[in-house]
C-alpha cells in the first residue's frame, strides 16, 4: 500500500508543479481509474489498491503513524542516545506533554516548523505531532517504537 501512495503523491506534485507524469505512474493510475468507471471496484480507494481489512487501521492513519514513530525515533537517537530505551521513553513521554500543554497550542495551526526549533528536540516534536497521529503517547508505547 505504501508505493500506491507514493505513486499518489507523485501524481499530485506533478499536477501541481505542471510536469509531466512517469509513464509507468501514469499506466497504472489509468488502470486504477478505468477499474473504477467500470464498476469493478466500488470505491476510488478499493480501485487504488488503499483498502485495509475489516478492523484494520486506514492507510492515511498508518502513514500518519509511520511519520510519528520515525519523528520520535530519531529524536530519542539524535538528543538521547546514551539513554535505555525505557529512560528515552520517560524524557520523551515527559517532552510530549510539555510540549502539548504549551508550545502545540499555537505549533498546530501552522503549516511549517517555526525555524528556531531547527536543530533542537522540538523540531522532532513539532514533526511528531503534526503527522496527525494520536500525541502525546504513553511510555509503554515509546518503549515499542524505541525497541525494548
Amino acid at each position: 500500500m505504501l508505493a500506491e501512495i507514493q505513486n499518489l503523491r507523485e501524481i499530485s506534485r506533478c499536477c501541481q508543479a505542471g510536469e509531466p507524469i512517469d509513464g509507468e505512474i501514469a499506466s497504472w493510475f489509468g488502470g486504477c481509474l478505468e477499474a473504477f468507471l467500470e464498476r469493478r471496484c466500488t470505491t476510488i480507494e478499493e480501485a487504488l489498491g488503499l483498502i485495509f481489512p475489516k478492523g484494520g487501521v486506514p492507510w492515511w492513519r498508518e502513514e500518519a503513524i509511520r511519520q510519528r514513530d520515525a519523528a520520535l525515533r530519531q529524536l530519542a537517537e539524535m538528543f538521547l542516545p546514551d539513554q535505555t530505551p525505557g529512560a528515552r521513553a520517560r524524557i520523551v513521554h515527559e517532552q510530549s506533554r510539555r510540549y502539548a500543554a504549551s508550545s502545540w497550542r499555537f505549533d498546530r495551526d501552522r503549516d511549517a516548523m517555526p525555524e528556531t526549533y531547527a536543530g533542537t528536540a522540538k523540531a522532532w516534536l513539532w514533526r511528531a505531532f503534526a503527522s496527525g497521529a494520536t500525541m502525546p503517547i504513553g511510555e509503554r508505547q515509546l518503549r515499542t517504537i524505541f525497541g525494548r
